[in-house]
């Protein structure tokens, strides 16, 4: 009764496109979801992940689940998750791409998922890491540890959206820092990301994590930039 109520004064608009929602939508109204650009990268072994990476980092299994287009519905979405606290988009992201990869044979050998991390001042200025709740969501339907202490960010740096290729991987070579124990050695991690660009963070991030004997690197991410 008091969901009812709260809802009839102040309703809840879609994430992509500000409409409000009707009583069966939840996050994205069903236009969105119709319209929303998939990759289906997980029916595809050698996917735009795969070669974007190819050559950098040995890759067990990559996949995004959306194409993120500039002024687009999952632009909108990215914005409203990273930076208008609207952690519920990643929720409902895991539990889409979840139902996807649940039957998938990389996804029965995963044995934790590791989400590229803030830096702690970032966390701070944010109040939460945008992947957060994505992971979790896939942790949960997969039945996969999420573990946030393996991979740490030891440097602040402002946005890389406006540098170059060549500039976020000089950055990204001296950011981040792996902490594990004999417990990690010869494990398949699942590594996730809100947006994949340039890959230069999700190749740094795996660089880390190979520092572990015998790892294993997996990567999934909710959107990924396409011209």
């Amino acid at each position: 009764m008091w969901n009812h109520l709260v809802n009839l004064f102040f309703p809840k608009s879609c994430a992509g496109c500000h409409a409000i929602l009707l009583s069966d939508e939840k996050v994205i109204c069903t236009q969105c979801r119709h319209e929303i650009p998939l990759t289906n990268h997980h029916n595809i072994k050698e996917n735009e992940i795969f070669q974007k990476l190819y050559g950098r980092i040995p890759l067990e299994f990559g996949a995004a689940l959306f194409y993120f287009h500039k002024k687009g519905i999952v632009q909108e979405m990215m914005h409203q998750l990273k930076y208008k606290g609207n952690q519920e988009i990643g929720t409902i992201v895991g539990d889409w791409y979840a139902s996807e990869l649940k039957d998938l044979q990389p996804m029965k050998n995963i044995d934790y998922i590791i989400p590229v991390p803030l830096h702690k001042r970032r966390f701070r200025e944010r109040g939460y890491n945008q992947v957060t709740t994505f992971g979790k969501s896939l942790a949960q339907n997969l039945n996969i540890p999420y573990e946030e202490s393996v991979l740490q960010r030891k440097l602040y740096t402002k946005t890389q959206t406006k540098k170059s290729l060549l500039g976020r991987a000089d950055i990204n070579k001296t950011i981040f820092e792996v902490t594990f124990s004999e417990n990690h050695h010869d494990k398949h991690f699942l590594l996730i990301d809100d947006v994949m660009t340039t890959g230069s963070t999700l190749e740094a991030c795996s660089r880390e994590l190979l520092k572990i004997p015998n790892a294993k690197i997996s990567i999934v991410c909710m959107a990924m930039a396409h011209s």
